[in-house]
């Protein structure tokens, strides 16, 4: 019981400190299919690891992309 309290203690945390770019600087580019297709390419260059680190390798790749 405690384990599962923790673990969902530690996702909320991670989800709130946690957030993914969503508007870009060119605002040719900032639309729902562009930000779309960014994320997938940031998504197969840094694949899912299981303690959660890919999510702030994404972040930094949709930064590097013009997401902020």
């Amino acid at each position: 019981m405690h384990r599962l309290l923790f673990l969902a203690i530690c996702s909320i945390g991670l989800i709130a400190c946690a957030t993914m770019p969503d508007q870009n600087q060119d605002p040719t580019k900032n639309n729902r299919a562009t930000f779309r297709k960014d994320l997938k390419e940031c998504q197969e260059d840094y694949p899912e690891a299981g303690s959660g680190v890919h999510i702030r390798q994404w972040e930094g790749c949709m930064k590097l992309k013009g997401w902020r």
